[in-house]
């Protein structure tokens, strides 16, 4: 079974999600569970929990179909040691909160070299990174997203996504977030069926299919190879619809959260329903 939504507001409370992604018709939704732009935030309340598992349970949202993201500002593989552990130390506080509200996953970036440290180096770090947040919770997956390859971002190629996996100590918890925006803009085709094929096939030689835990659904506006992350509506950009028509008919996308980041929340409900009538 394919689960489709998109990126909600959790604007008032994070409870507001799920009535969110129900009415736009999602069985899938992503979300914030703080301010994704700042530092600190409340912690959650026993209100907020309450009411978010209620909403979920109405709406019939389990885990396996909602991908909680984490701030921007958390570079897990950043070059000087106190930006890290500050960042470290809030991964831990975006991990207990999806504890908090039963969720089995997080998605992140995985982090940014700065052009202050070698690749090699902040990769290692990152998994470093991955495994002391995984030590000091349980039951969340950490599910690291493909990046566009813009400015100092890693994990835009898949040999690089395999090498931070390779160091997660404990393999049952890490997991992949393939973005299509990303991925074409990292410089992998996906406009045709053969060019669909060549590029799944080489994610599941080097990073593998169990490892993807979900998906963001986004056209491009920016060319193959160009490294820049410019989301666009679903047909509207360099990817077309071909696609996501492919994915929707391959059943190695199924049992993930797949959700749009696109750019004109007015047709999200239009886009989940496009894509639901392609199954």
């Amino acid at each position: 079974m394919k689960f489709v939504g998109a990126h909600v507001s959790a604007a008032g409370g994070v409870e507001n999600a799920p009535l969110n992604a129900h009415k736009l018709g999602a069985t899938a939704f992503a979300l914030f569970t703080k301010n994704q732009r700042q530092w600190q935030a409340k912690p959650l309340t026993d209100n907020n929990i309450s009411l978010f598992k209620e909403r979920c349970e109405q709406y019939g949202y389990k885990p396996e179909q909602i991908l909680p993201h984490d701030s921007y500002l958390i570079n897990l593989g950043h070059p000087e040691q106190e930006a890290l552990d500050k960042s470290r130390n809030a991964f831990v506080d975006e991990i207990e909160r999806c504890m908090q509200l039963g969720l089995d996953r997080l998605n992140f970036h995985p982090g940014s070299h700065l052009k202050k440290l070698d690749i090699a180096e902040c990769l290692k770090r990152i998994s470093e990174s991955i495994n002391m947040a995984l030590d000091q919770t349980e039951g969340v997956i950490a599910v690291i997203e493909n990046t566009a390859g813009q400015g100092s971002n890693l994990g835009w190629r898949f040999e690089e996504l395999a090498e931070i996996i390779d160091r997660v100590e404990d393999k049952s918890r890490v997991g992949i977030c393939l973005d299509t925006c990303h991925t074409f803009a990292a410089g992998y085709d996906l406009r045709t069926t053969e060019t669909c094929e060549k590029t799944f096939a080489e994610f599941e030689q080097l990073v593998g299919f169990n490892y993807l835990k979900g998906m963001h659904l986004n056209d491009s506006k920016c060319e193959l190879g160009s490294r820049k992350d410019r989301h666009q509506s679903l047909g509207q950009g360099e990817i077309g619809w071909n696609l996501f028509k492919y994915i929707m008919s391959d059943d190695r996308f199924n049992g993930v959260p797949m959700v749009l980041e696109t750019i004109d929340e007015t047709r999200w409900a239009d886009e989940i329903e496009a894509l639901k009538m392609m199954q």
